[in-house]
């Protein structure tokens, strides 16, 4: 079987080098020149864990490769997954115009049947669209050809995503025809193989799968950050009752980490979606309004006790960050907290003095598309030690796991201050005390 993805961001260079991985013929297709030219020369333009080895080796074994043109494979593939970006609107809606170009050079180009395979996370009904614009580039050419549109929405975890895509929890299939079903059980025969679950849906209910993935996850993580809040006022520690709602089997312990607010490219973007189509439709959706709103504030939680821990005499403080993407195993740095922690000190008049160990090139172009000078505003540290040199605070952002661990006697010698700020309640509060810090986390 050849396929071909087209769009070789984190999702379409991921599936497609997962699929080839399984051993199908996979061409991912972008219109980036320079990106297709750097992958082509092994260049790898994402950070993900094992992602650049597996690139290479499928490349080699010839089950690789990538083009700038859809319409140099077209004639070649059964498949096509349309995996291009669908950022946020001004308005909050996903911007579709380049899942709408795929599907119009498919129609134009189209010479025999084909599956059209939405990836990329969409609103409902995005495959009707795509449906009618092919439909209605076929008419232009008076075609009789037939095709068929199918949505199969991705759940990776950035820092996980080639665990998550080839031991999936659930694979989510939406189709509208038993012939389509045929084509996606076939390409996914080897997950069922191994008992992984393939669920064929209705496209809508497929569509509408993803975004309430994600959005029950982003409540969760809101949910605690509120908690977190809450516990602080009363005076009761959040990580004890995490534990204790946790162990409730119908809760479970995932997503109820407090920390300093979500991001990343699915979160945000999609909460952001999902409320924009409810709007389209007449619908208020009020938990997920909330949901953005406390995440939006909890981004703010450790400039807030850091000002609070200097009586709001911040200007001229030297204050560290360690962490700048969104997560940990990813440089990725959309909607991610560390920004606005950095725009708010600089605002404050503090030196910033950050270190990342993957992130700091990404952190560098983020900073640059917010106006200010990476290099005038921000010190980017070689190490942990380095960031800490003559800083009255470090502040802990991303819980890499580099940071969980480091000689707190080097850092305490080399800072000029002795405050930690933790926000991922990684640190151990009596360890860290008794090594003459003055520490405080989230929501205890």
């Amino acid at each position: 079987m050849k396929i071909a993805i087209v769009g070789t961001g984190y999702v379409g260079l991921v599936t497609g080098t997962c699929f080839a991985e399984m051993g199908v013929n996979v061409v991912c297709v972008d219109i980036d020149k320079n990106k297709i030219d750097n992958l082509n020369k092994g260049i790898i333009p994402i950070y993900e864990p094992g992602l650049e080895d597996m690139v290479l080796r499928n490349v080699k074994a010839g089950r690789l490769s990538f083009t700038t043109k859809l319409t140099d494979v077209l004639d070649d593939v059964l498949m096509i997954f349309s995996a291009v970006g669908t950022p946020p609107g001004e308005d909050g809606g996903a911007d579709l115009k380049y899942v709408i170009d795929v599907a119009r050079t498919v129609g134009q180009n189209m010479n025999k049947y084909v599956l059209l395979v939405t990836k990329s996370t969409v609103p409902v009904g995005t495959a009707a669209l795509v449906r009618k614009v092919i439909q209605e580039e076929l008419d232009k050419r008076g075609s009789t050809l037939t095709f068929d549109v199918a949505s199969n929405p991705e759940f990776l975890k950035e820092g996980d995503a080639i665990k998550d895509f080839m031991s999936p929890d659930r694979v989510v299939v939406g189709v509208e025809s038993e012939y389509a079903q045929e084509i996606m059980t076939k390409l996914y025969r080897p997950f069922l193989l191994n008992n992984f679950r393939v669920i064929f849906m209705d496209i809508p209910s497929a569509e509408m799968t993803k975004y309430a993935a994600n959005a029950m996850l982003a409540t969760r993580i809101s949910f605690m950050n509120d908690i977190a809040n809450l516990c602080e006022i009363l005076g009761a520690d959040v990580n004890l009752v995490r534990k204790g709602i946790g162990a409730d089997q119908r809760i479970g312990s995932k997503f109820l980490y407090p920390g300093c607010g979500y991001g990343g490219s699915c979160f945000p973007k999609d909460v952001k979606a999902l409320i924009h189509t409810a709007e389209q439709n007449g619908y208020d959706m009020r938990v997920l309004k909330a949901v953005e709103e406390v995440n939006e504030n909890q981004k703010s939680v450790l400039f807030s006790k850091l000002y609070k821990r200097f009586n709001g005499d911040l200007a001229g403080k030297s204050i560290a960050l360690w962490g700048l993407s969104f997560k940990p195993n990813t440089d990725d740095m959309r909607e991610a907290p560390a920004l606005v922690l950095i725009q708010k000190l600089i605002e404050a008049g503090c030196k910033v003095r950050v270190f990342d160990p993957v992130a700091m090139e990404e952190a560098r172009k983020s900073i640059e598309r917010m106006g200010l000078s990476p290099d005038t505003h921000v010190y980017f540290a070689l190490d942990v030690y380095d960031a800490v040199l003559d800083t009255d605070a470090v502040l802990l952002v991303t819980e890499w796991k580099e940071f969980r661990m480091p000689g707190w006697a080097v850092v305490r010698k080399a800072m000029k201050g002795n405050l930690i700020l933790d926000g991922r309640n990684i640190y151990d509060k009596r360890e860290l005390t008794d090594a003459g810090f003055i520490y405080e986390g989230i929501g205890g």
